[in-house]
């Protein structure tokens, strides 16, 4: 016997290097897990793109890989969906094709239209409509320029053969066997297509980045009805029932759920949101104002600040310069060193970010000497998601959203040295969960609270377990030492 709660939540987790799948109880405790990678594809510099057929083979074998291992010990009955966000693709509603690679959130083959359109005065009306700046990051020029670079495509959409999508969207598609082209809010508010006060399709938005309205899924709250599974896929159908992109299913996972409560998610990049409440908070430090989730027809809002490049350094370290062979021997490094010895990483492989938005920004290492190594590299690489985010929780104050303390989830928060020099970078405490697959969590909670597992969040919030605080311990000087130095290197990254 087992001491797990049924039923049991699928939570599906496609993220940018890897599609995850993992099966919580009813009292938030892993029953199955299972993550498998897929390549990445980077036609020119700037570029980056997925084959959408990794994204679905991937997902389909994690998922029923955990449902076939939970339903075992208990019922699986019903799924959560999180995604990476602002990944576009475009597929034939006919055979359900995509007609082109997904172009990734990180791809920066945009940043020109972008610019054209701030030229032409477009951004404060983008902006007051949706919360966000112009950027190559968001999905609307990025469906755009698919639209204009496949022989046909505009016309075919225009006709309605064509269907547009985040992740969600597509694989919903998939799972559900064509039957539901469907998003939720939250992923809607990333497209720069949504108007985040009136919550729907904008057509001015639409007019502006000449996308056709007939290629656009339907918009439910992020704790809904999505449709069902295809039976085929695991032998009978199982509703679909939350759907959140993964840095809003992050902070529900981390029962943000209060205005003022900030969390912080370290996957391949980094991204800080504070929930605002019922209040949309319009940045003046170019944060982005968001969507984190609605509910019941109830809208909560978040500001957030995106930081484009975090685990992906590490993997940067392991993959083009080999000096590591695991990302744990990170830790190791760092340590082994009293100090950075002067030396920083400015990531700006594809560009900075909030609160910077440069998209032609490039990498950097500055403070260079003979003396220097892997450890320095390292060390730098490690501390660049600090100083990241201390950039945009400096913003986030100026904007009125201090925070005492920052929940914190990914892959990178079980390195304890990182998770204290950001608490001392921070000045503040950091939490790290026991659970901390919280873009998962996040999605199987709405999934549950949908089907009437959890009454309401009071309900969820009861749950959080908190594995460890880090509380600061540098001295000021040295701190602000620190940050000195990060600002120079940062200085010279965004020199022209």
């Amino acid at each position: 016997m087992t001491d797990f709660e049924t039923p049991f939540i699928l939570a599906i987790d496609q993220g940018t290097t890897s599609s995850r799948a993992v099966v919580f109880d009813r009292a938030g405790r892993i029953v199955a897990d299972a993550q498998e990678e897929f390549p990445q594809h980077y036609p020119q510099d700037g570029w980056v793109e997925h084959d959408p057929e990794d994204i679905w083979r991937t997902t389909l074998e994690t998922a029923r890989k955990v449902f076939q291992e939970a339903e075992k010990l208990g019922e699986v009955a019903v799924i959560g969906l999180a995604n990476q966000r602002e990944t576009t693709t475009i597929w034939d509603r006919a055979d359900g094709k995509p007609i082109h690679n997904a172009i990734v959130w990180q791809d920066r083959r945009t940043a020109d239209a972008c610019a054209a359109l701030k030229a032409d005065g477009r951004e404060a009306h983008v902006a007051a409509r949706t919360g966000l700046v112009l950027d190559p990051y968001f999905s609307a020029t990025k469906a755009a320029w698919i639209l204009d670079h496949v022989e046909g495509a505009r016309d075919r959409a225009e006709a309605g053969d064509l269907a547009f999508g985040t992740i969600d969207s597509f694989l919903i598609w998939r799972l559900t066997g064509g039957k539901t082209h469907i998003t939720d809010a939250a992923n809607a508010s990333r497209t720069s297509l949504y108007n985040i006060h009136d919550n729907g399709w904008d057509s001015a938005l639409l007019d502006i980045f000449n996308v056709p309205a007939a290629m656009l899924p339907d918009v439910q709250d992020n704790a809904a009805a999505f449709g069902e599974t295809d039976p085929e896929i695991f032998g009978r159908p199982v509703p679909i029932c939350g759907v959140a992109g993964d840095q809003q299913a992050a902070a529900f996972g981390q029962a943000c759920f209060a205005a003022g409560d900030v969390k912080s998610t370290y996957g391949t990049g980094c991204f800080v949101l504070a929930n605002t409440g019922d209040k949309v908070a319009e940045s003046k430090n170019n944060l982005l104002s968001t969507i984190a989730w609605r509910i019941a027809g109830e809208t909560t809002y978040a500001l957030e600040g995106s930081i484009f490049v975090a685990g992906a350094a590490v993997q940067w370290l392991r993959d083009e310069l080999k000096i590591i062979k695991d990302a744990a021997e990170t830790q190791a490094l760092a340590e082994s060193i009293e100090t950075n010895n002067g030396v920083y990483l400015v990531p700006a492989f594809t560009g900075l970010g909030a609160p910077h938005w440069a998209p032609e920004a490039r990498g950097g290492v500055y403070g260079l000497t003979r003396a220097a190594g892997r450890a320095e590299l390292a060390r730098a690489a490690l501390e660049s998601v600090a100083y990241q985010t201390a950039d945009l929780m400096t913003a986030m104050a100026a904007d009125g959203a201090a925070s005492q303390s920052l929940r914190v989830d990914g892959g990178m928060v079980a390195n304890d040295w990182v998770m204290q020099f950001l608490s001392d970078i921070l000045d503040i405490t950091v939490e790290r969960p026991k659970v901390l697959e919280t873009t998962a969590l996040g999605a199987a909670y709405l999934a549950g609270l949908q089907a009437g597992i959890y009454k309401d969040v009071d309900e969820i919030a009861e749950s959080r377990r908190i594995d460890a605080r880090f509380q600061p311990a540098m001295a000021p000087e040295t701190r602000n030492a620190a940050l000195a130095g990060w600002a120079k290197a940062l200085e010279r990254t965004l020199l022209p």
